[in-house]
């Protein structure tokens, strides 16, 4: 008989083809939840024009989404677990393309909000999967790239939610984005049949079978044999109750910290996305230069997503989200600054970049922070707790909007929580545990 110890052969492994593609889904599907979650952000302004609601009003029905995202993330995260990651994610991939091209079809503040309620089950949660997908089948010298890569994704959907309300809503109307959405259901059936399941998954169910036909192509030297009998080398963490495990191991005070940053980051990033728009319209901006600031957020995003990455596999991934914080509470700070058109655009990307960027790097850090068999139960908890700061974020900007302050104020606002994301980070102290061995994120033991 034969031991093979599935993790290690995918942590030594070469970025291959099979990596490619598995990228190339994944990220394609962050793209879709992007473009689904700027979508409210794009057309915000046009929405409470034609409904006639107030920031207050608009602010909760933004958060609508939100509070679906953070139930999504919780149970579809944990689910993915039990029943598998492929099915969750396509449960997903359905839930916020049908009921985001829904809310397109209403006309009236709650019906729309009740859309974007359900549409967020599957925004959210369709997150912790990809992210611990991508994780656990990366190879671990770019694991960190690879899963910022992915994610830069959702940059990508915010710049082409960006671009399809400039070319339509001033032609069609606002619901012709929302209508939009809905195409990318018709994927669901190819991803269901291509993306290959959750390794920790298929070891636990006993599949050999899958194993054997998805391995060869992580790793051309292994041959499939008869007797081969497969285990993952974190197993530790794979009996109990899988949200216990996460305060396990000297998992405690991490996971809280994590949960504060995760709460942080997404204050700041959707209340930038909600509000950024009608923040720059009321500085004086036309609709469609407002509109070229989200394109320059989202661009920045992408290049702090992707350079995070890079530097987080090169250094200690826990130094490079402090500098990343740090950098998110200055930018954002200046941005009610009077400063010149081309300094200002400049501060936007940074804002993107210390904020969207930083937040997808937190996913990275949550993914190899907790071990394989808990891996989407702890990226879904973080990510459901910190979306509280997200349902909040709309409505408190709402508030100060409504309040008609001075622009650097709401400014400060949206940055104060990037000082206090830094210092949770500052907290997070990641060690090997006996039996489970869960490696540090930035490849080497913290000290502590």
């Amino acid at each position: 008989m034969r031991q093979i110890d599935v993790q290690k052969l995918i942590d030594e492994a070469r970025f291959r083809k099979f990596h490619l593609l598995l990228l190339f889904w994944c990220a394609l599907i962050i793209i879709f939840d992007g473009y689904d979650l700027a979508v409210v952000g794009i057309a915000l302004p046009s929405i409470m024009h034609d409904m006639g609601v107030a920031p207050t009003s608009a602010g909760f029905m933004v958060s609508s989404a939100l509070l679906g995202m953070m139930l999504g993330a919780v149970f579809l995260g944990t689910i993915a677990d039990r029943i598998g990651r492929v099915p969750a994610i396509v449960i997903c991939l359905l839930l916020f393309s049908v009921f985001t091209a829904a809310a397109g079809l209403t006309s009236h503040p709650v019906m729309f909000g009740i859309a974007r309620l359900l549409a967020g089950l599957g925004i959210g949660g369709v997150m912790p999967n990809v992210v611990a997908q991508m994780t656990e089948y990366s190879p671990r010298r770019i694991r960190s790239t690879m899963v910022t890569l992915m994610f830069s994704g959702y940059s990508v959907g915010g710049m082409l939610a960006a671009l399809v309300g400039k070319a339509m809503i001033e032609r069609y109307g606002w619901q012709s984005v929302f209508l939009a959405a809905g195409i990318p259901a018709l994927l669901a059936p190819v991803i269901w049949k291509l993306m290959p399941e959750s390794l920790a998954f298929l070891v636990r169910n006993e599949r050999a079978d899958s194993l054997k036909k998805i391995l060869p192509g992580i790793d051309p030297a292994y041959v499939p044999r008869q007797d081969d009998r497969f285990s993952l080398s974190d197993k530790g963490a794979a009996s109990g109750s899988p949200i216990r495990q996460l305060f396990a191991d000297g998992r405690g005070l991490g996971t809280v910290m994590l949960w504060v940053a995760f709460f942080m980051c997404l204050f700041m990033v959707y209340a930038l996305s909600s509000w950024l728009t009608k923040l720059m319209a009321s500085a004086g901006y036309s609709l469609g230069s407002a509109l070229t600031f989200v394109l320059v957020l989202n661009f920045g995003a992408m290049i702090g997503a992707i350079g995070g990455g890079w530097l987080s596999d090169r250094f200690n991934i826990r130094y490079v989200l402090i500098a990343m914080y740090g950098l998110a509470a200055v930018s954002i700070s200046l941005l009610g600054v009077k400063v010149p058109t081309g300094v200002l655009f400049l501060l936007v990307g940074l804002a993107g970049a210390s904020t969207i960027g930083t937040q997808i790097v937190t996913y990275a850090f949550a993914g190899q922070f907790y071990p394989t068999a808990v891996r989407s139960t702890g990226i879904g908890w973080a990510s459901g707790v910190g979306r509280s700061g997200a349902i909040l974020a709309p409505i408190v900007i709402g508030l100060l909007v409504s309040r008609a302050l001075p622009l650097q104020q709401n400014f400060i606002a949206i940055a104060v929580p990037g000082v206090i994301a830094m210092l949770a980070v500052c907290f997070i102290k990641v060690r090997r545990a006996p039996q489970d061995r869960v490696a540090d994120p930035a490849g080497q033991a913290d000290p502590a």
